[in-house]
């Protein structure tokens, strides 16, 4: 599933072609993907234009001014989804579920298991409930270790699953919480109650930095993820942990270990993590 790198590197890329854009409207070839898609989606977005691409968690926020009213444009990539820019006129293919048609080009939304949203949200509405449930951006300046350690007061939870609750953190996907708890040197086993003040204040820059390296690499493709242009990104080569169980640790040559969390692949070094 596409996380907060990954979807930064799409904000990213998608900048430089369609920020102060003028949209001439959508095509919706799928009525319904893990949300209805709005019917009157084209009648919205023709003659809007693109005021700015941003981001909110694993979410694309579009802002668009003009036209039938200014709103926004909100999508996410589900598991399995990707936008890229394809020729005005090149035929759909059978994931191929919705179209952004710009006056040269067109960008296109595939989602083969269809769990992603494209959706509108009128200017001056309330929060989208989608967006207000969501917790604190990991690299803003609001996230430090104060605001870790007292977020995790009282808390049984394992740390990793707890990391990957976008309620309490947005983002930080299986990838990106095995190498941060890495960095830090804290087991993902540990209860998040019982990691006190020095160690949040040193796990916060590890997933600052965790999640910016993968920025510059592009995010990880794993299975379906590609950038706009349709390149990839490789961040997972260089994991130090992540999918190097019965391997040799990076840091102390110990061994790497693997354990299923809350139905995902957990792996860390018990040696160099405690």
């Amino acid at each position: 599933m596409p996380e907060l790198p990954e979807v930064e590197v799409c904000r990213r890329g998608l900048l430089p072609e369609v920020e102060g854009a003028v949209l001439l409207g959508a095509t919706v070839r799928t009525p319904r993907l893990r949300l209805p898609v709005p019917p009157d989606l084209d009648r919205r977005l023709a003659g809007t234009r693109v005021a700015a691409v941003n981001r909110r968690g694993k979410y694309l926020l579009f802002e668009c001014r003009g036209g039938a009213g200014d709103g926004t444009l909100i999508i996410h990539l589900g598991m399995s989804g990707n936008l890229r820019f394809v020729p005005s006129g090149t035929p759909a293919q059978r994931h191929d579920h919705v179209d952004l048609s710009f006056a040269r080009q067109v960008l296109r939304f595939s989602d083969p298991r269809r769990f992603g949203v494209v959706l509108w949200q009128a200017a001056g509405a309330p929060e989208h409930p989608l967006l207000a449930v969501l917790g604190i951006e990991p690299l803003s300046d609001a996230f430090t270790g104060d605001w870790l350690y007292a977020a995790t007061r009282g808390r049984a939870a394992p740390v990793k699953p707890l990391l990957m609750d976008s309620h309490l953190v947005v983002g930080i996907g299986n990838i990106y919480a095995s190498e941060s708890l890495f960095r830090a040197g804290i087991s993902p086993l540990r209860a998040a109650g019982r990691i006190g003040r020095a160690r949040c204040e040193a796990l916060v820059p590890a997933i600052r930095q965790t999640l910016s390296d993968a920025i510059a690499a592009g995010g990880s493709s794993i299975r379906d993820y590609v950038h706009s242009d349709g390149g990839a990104g490789c961040f997972q080569v260089d994991c130090a942990v992540y999918d190097r169980a019965g391997l040799p640790c990076v840091r102390c040559a110990g061994t790497v270990r693997q354990v299923r969390q809350g139905g995902r692949s957990t792996y860390w070094c018990p040696a160099c993590q405690h």
